[in-house]
């Protein structure tokens, strides 16, 4: 079983990223399978690209919450542990469930 660290992000704050930026807007814990699962929604703006400007809203599962903003980061930010979702079936599940829930297509997972 493989971990990892997920460093919470300030929301309603946009983050610079490549060829624009992304502004997380929502945490949520979703009860899956006895289990929690972190998922984050965003809207990513591309704005500097050779191919014109966009946007689109996404979902970023970084995977089961282990130990929710149990440490912090060298900045303050909280950090939680978290079980990346490994099994191809819960995340066809839980995709379909963000999709249901927030009207999201796009679905990222670590």
């Amino acid at each position: 079983m493989t971990r990892a660290r997920y460093t919470h992000q300030e929301l309603d704050r946009a983050i610079a990223a490549p060829a624009g930026y992304y502004t997380p807007q929502k945490e949520v814990r979703l009860p899956y399978n006895g289990r929690e699962v972190l998922y984050i929604l965003s809207r990513a703006v591309v704005d500097a690209s050779c191919c014109g400007t966009t946007d689109f809203d996404s979902a970023l599962v970084p995977g089961y919450i282990v130990r929710w903003q149990a440490e912090k980061a060298g900045d303050g930010s909280p950090v939680s542990e978290v079980e990346p979702v490994a099994d191809s079936a819960a995340r066809e599940s839980i995709r379909s469930i963000i999709r249901q829930t927030e009207h999201i297509t796009q679905t990222e997972f670590w």
